[in-house]
């Protein structure tokens, strides 16, 4: 569920993400998700381009990882999101927790979004 692709802008060359064992990220779902002011985010036909302008790195979010990010930025907490996210797909709740957790632990690690709140 949602596909984050990282790319550094400078280079254009794919960038591996840190594996969930190397993440020791815990987040509440009380918490909110902020956009910081030195990311851009464009959609495309269905899909979003995210630049960090502090490092140069552009990232891609496909279709549902748009979903989600509309959700998560836009939401007073994760779990309004998560709660709103089990309507629209056919995923068990677990599953989704965990995406979930992965996708805002890249999000985080990449400074494309910080957590506050909760």
């Amino acid at each position: 569920m949602g596909a984050l692709i990282f790319r550094s802008a400078a280079t254009g060359v794919d960038v591996e993400p840190q594996s969930q064992e190397q993440r020791t990220l815990t987040i509440p779902f009380t918490a909110r998700v902020f956009v910081p002011p030195y990311v851009l985010i464009r959609q495309v036909e269905g899909e979003s381009v995210l630049l960090n302008l502090q490092d140069e790195r552009y990232f891609g979010l496909d279709e549902v990882g748009t979903r989600i990010w509309a959700l998560l930025t836009s939401s007073d907490s994760i779990q309004t999101a998560f709660e709103a996210l089990l309507n629209e797909y056919d995923v068990e709740a677990e599953q989704l927790r965990r995406n979930l957790y992965d996708l805002i632990g890249k999000l985080v690690e990449n400074g494309l979004v910080e957590v506050g709140g909760g």
